[in-house]
Parts: structure tokens; C-alpha cells; sequence
């Protein structure tokens, strides 16, 4: 037996609970691995409330970890115990302390990439790489808007885009978090609490606007993501944390000829040759330096709950790793640096 998270009714962060499950051995094509760091995404939360639908409930939540491979299924090459490696996206079921998982689903690790740095990369990185380079090729003097800039997916967007050669605005709430969108690249950052974020583009776009929006946040920010957009712009809208954007009709993006997407990560890396070639261009970009990796926070996977509200209320910036470690007393605060020190060492 080991520890894992399970829901068992949808709701808020309360619903995630920590109990004894059981893992077996893999089967044919299948890997057993012992996480050591496991990545909070925002759709995490999308499942945990219905947003999205799991297959069945109970279930177990996550979809992204780093660990190392300690069973390999009968007949298995390629894979071998004591490998580095990571996964993202399905199957659902990383907020665990070892897992099951189909050994054509995780990619090796390089040795200078820590696992707390993949577990937080994986899924963000491949994310940012489909956005930038399928669903619209950012190119050397384009303008691109990136809504929540100092998120997880945000701040390698900024990153990257920057990298790229284009001009990046983004949007963030809070000061602090406006000083690391600059470090990350804006060249423009947008308090969206104190400022109008459309006549804010407009104003350093000079009126002419951007060829692309990156939108995360959906209902709150979705029509004046639209009003952003130069003629013949894409809205790339990969995320609704505010909630669903209200319907839009045709018309409203027939005015400019603009292009509408809504994708997914598993149609951009549905093959293991675009998986491997994915995580490869995320981790050699790391390892060039192109891209920093922020982890800002660190819980007890024990205390997803509390991860889980702080992601939620907004309390969280960059990335935010769950580590498989015995439940620590309440009174600790699980945000102060030294507890964070402690459990990466």
C-alpha cells in the first residue's frame, strides 16, 4: 500500500483525500515509478469541480510527475529500473506516491534537470511549445498578449515568446507579480486590477493591436482578448480559470477575419514521436537557458487541499510542486522558504 490523493465527490479543495491505495505491478508495456515530485496544474482543479469530466468517481487526481522507474512490465525495452522520468497529461492519477503508468507516456529525464524542476515543467513546457509553435508560429517582431503572465504556463510563454523576438505585453494582478512578468520578458506588463487591459494594448500596439492572445483566464478576460486582436489575429484560448466565456457568434470574429482555437495538449502530442520531440525542444531549452523554471511553491502532497486554495484564490505565482513526503504539523507554514529548502535538499 502507499499514500495518494482520491476525490470522491466533486467540489472544492476539501474533497481531495489522503488515503491508502493500493498499486500492484505492471503489466505488459507498463512501468511502476516512485514520484518525487509531482506537478499542480490548473486542470487539476477543472476536474476536481466537473469542469472537466473524469472517467470515474472515485478517482485519483494529477497529471504530471517526475519519479523513478522501480518495475518494468514483462518484455519491456527502452524503459529499465532506475531510470529518471517524467510524464504529462494521461492517465490521471500523479497526486500519488508511486504509480502505474503505460511506458510510452514518459520521457527520460537529463541528468541536469532536477525532478522538482520536471515535475513542474512537463506539462507547461510542452503547453507553451504547441501554443508558440503550432497553434500560431510566433515569429521576430510579432506582438503577443499573455493573460495570468506570471502562472505557471504564463511565465514560459513570456519566456519564450521573448525568445522568439517578439514584443510581449502581459497581464497580471499584483505588483509583485507584475516584477517577475518583467523578468520574464514583458517588455509591457498590465496590472489587470488597476488599468484597462484593451485600451492598454491599444495604446502600445499605437491602435494597430496584436497578432496573437494567449487567454488562460476565459470568461473575465475572453471579449477584450477579441478587441485586442489585429485584423486576421488569432485568439489562442486555452484556459478558463474566471469560469466558461460566454458564447460567441460568428459574427463577432467575422469583423476582423480573426481565427479562434480551442486546443489540447494530448492533440498536439497524441504520438510518441511528438511527445519525445516535445519534451526534448522543452527540457534542451531549459538546459540552454532559454527557459527558467520558477518554482515558487512547495507543499506536502498530503496537503494538495491547501495547494489546491491557494492556486485558486491567486496566492501562487510561477509554478507549484507537490512532494510525496510524510504530512508535517499544521502549524508549519508550508509557503515559508526554509520549509521549501527542506524539501527540495
Amino acid at each position: 500500500m502507499v499514500k495518494a490523493i482520491r476525490v470522491h465527490e466533486l467540489g472544492g479543495p476539501e474533497v481531495l483525500k489522503w488515503e491508502d491505495v493500493e498499486v500492484g505491478e505492471p503489466k505488459e508495456g507498463e512501468v511502476r515509478v516512485k514520484n518525487k515530485a509531482i506537478g499542480l496544474n490548473f486542470i487539476d482543479v477543472y476536474f476536481r469541480k466537473g469542469v472537466y469530466k473524469a472517467a470515474t468517481i472515485p478517482y485519483p487526481p494529477g497529471g504530471e510527475a517526475c519519479g523513478v522507474v522501480t518495475a518494468v512490465g514483462p518484455g519491456l525495452t527502452g524503459r529499465q529500473v532506475g531510470d529518471l522520468v517524467a510524464y504529462a497529461g494521461q492517465p490521471m492519477g500523479s497526486y500519488a506516491e508511486e504509480q502505474i503508468l503505460p511506458a510510452d507516456r514518459v520521457v527520460p529525464v537529463p541528468p541536469s534537470i532536477d525532478p522538482t524542476v520536471a515535475a513542474s515543467l512537463l506539462l507547461k513546457g510542452m503547453t507553451a511549445q504547441f501554443l508558440l509553435r503550432s497553434c500560431f508560429k510566433v515569429e521576430p517582431g510579432h506582438a503577443v498578449l499573455v493573460h495570468a503572465a506570471a502562472g505557471g504556463v504564463g511565465s514560459l510563454l513570456c519566456q519564450w515568446a521573448n525568445a522568439l523576438g517578439a514584443t510581449v505585453i502581459g497581464t497580471v494582478s499584483t505588483k509583485e507579480k507584475a516584477a517577475q512578468a518583467k523578468e520574464d520578458g514583458c517588455h509591457h506588463v498590465i496590472i489587470s486590477k488597476e488599468e484597462d487591459f484593451v485600451a492598454r494594448v491599444k495604446e502600445i500596439t499605437s491602435d494597430n493591436g496584436v497578432e496573437v492572445v494567449y487567454d488562460s483566464v476565459g470568461k473575465d478576460t475572453f471579449e477584450g482578448s477579441l478587441a485586442c486582436l489585429k485584423t486576421r489575429g488569432y485568439m489562442v484560448s486555452f484556459g478558463q480559470s474566471s469560469g466558461a466565456p460566454d458564447p460567441v457568434p460568428l459574427s463577432a470574429i467575422a469583423v476582423k477575419s480573426l481565427f479562434l482555437t480551442r486546443p489540447s495538449l494530448f492533440n498536439y502530442a497524441a504520438t510518441r514521436d511528438e511527445l519525445l520531440g516535445m519534451a526534448g525542444e522543452v527540457f534542451g531549452n531549459v538546459q540552454s537557458g532559454v527557459l527558467r523554471v520558477r518554482v515558487n511553491h512547495t507543499y506536502p502532497l498530503s496537503q494538495a487541499a491547501q495547494a489546491h486554495e491557494d492556486l485558486e484564490n491567486r496566492k501562487t505565482s510561477g509554478s507549484v510542486v507537490l512532494i510525496p513526503i510524510p504530512a508535517v504539523p499544521n502549524e508549519m507554514d508550508v509557503s515559508d522558504c526554509s520549509f521549501q529548502e527542506t524539501l527540495l535538499s
